[in-house]
């Protein structure tokens, strides 16, 4: 009688988890401190009960284009998978994905209206280079009308970060630099409560509007945001991490945080 061995193992022996094995057979990511990156990865939103939130999760791991494309979640090679298509300038590496800043973006084939609740979303981003300039960036989202938002950007000419959600403003104004790279999550968990957190794992900027209006009918762009007509406010940090998926309370937010930052940290590209 012979026995399946029903555990799959990374190239350095550990066990992987299922969801994570998908991804790096799908990513064909070889390296084993990558697979092992990723492993921890998906362990640890799992065992903060945030793993089924999740849309999209993208982990920019393995250098190119061709690796950074697929979502953790559903590494499955097709816009209905939310699988990234990169369009302009990037540069691809193994800290990350540069955009150019004038017409480098990614779809994530996520629309906002049809995969996301109404009063329950967020999206968040890991950043590992900074560049606060006078020109409105985004990191990324869809703006259809000043009432359909999902989207977080730098405006004010450098001196704010805003979570637009719907028509609800939440504004981080408390920022530079240093805090400008990292983790941030842009999260609305009800109707009167959206806010941002930060890579310090403060929470700020909470907002208690009501509002009835509704998100975009617009695919999520990342490193840009989408509009009705073509991509706006092209950004020029480097991301290494990007999520999408349900709405994150401060706790959830600060164990997705946690993860990401764990995960950065054993790539050695953490800031």
């Amino acid at each position: 009688m012979f026995l399946v061995n029903p555990f799959v193992y990374a190239s350095g022996g550990s066990v992987l988890d299922p969801d994570a094995e998908a991804f790096i057979t799908a990513a064909a990511i070889t390296d084993a401190t990558q697979q092992s990156a990723v492993n921890q990865l998906v362990v640890d939103m799992k065992d903060a009960a945030i793993w089924t939130k999740m849309k999209a999760v993208y982990p920019f791991v393995g250098g190119t284009a061709t690796s950074h494309k697929w979502n953790l979640v559903n590494p499955v090679d097709s816009d209905a998978a939310f699988r990234l298509t990169f369009s302009g300038g990037w540069t691809h590496s193994s800290t990350g994905a540069l955009p150019n800043g004038t017409n480098g973006y990614a779809d994530t084939y996520l629309n906002a209206l049809n995969e996301l609740q109404q009063f329950s979303h967020h999206h968040s981003f890991y950043h590992n280079t900074d560049n606060i300039d006078t020109a409105l960036r985004s990191f990324g989202g869809a703006q259809q009308s000043s009432s359909a938002n999902f989207r977080t950007s730098i405006e004010g000419s450098g001196t704010s970060i805003v979570f637009r959600s719907l028509a609800v403003i939440s504004s981080d104004t408390d920022y530079n630099s240093s805090t400008l790279k990292g983790f941030r999550a842009s999260s609305r968990i009800a109707n009167n409560s959206s806010f941002q957190i930060k890579q310090d794992g403060t929470v700020t900027a909470a907002k208690t509007t009501s509002t009835a209006s509704s998100l975009p009918s617009l695919n999520c762009y990342l490193s840009a945001e989408a509009s009705a007509s073509a991509p706006i406010r092209y950004s020029t940090m480097q991301v290494a991490f990007h999520s999408i998926g349900d709405g994150l309370d401060a706790l959830e937010g600060l164990a997705l945080r946690n993860a990401v930052d764990t995960f950065q940290t054993t790539l050695s590209r953490n800031v």
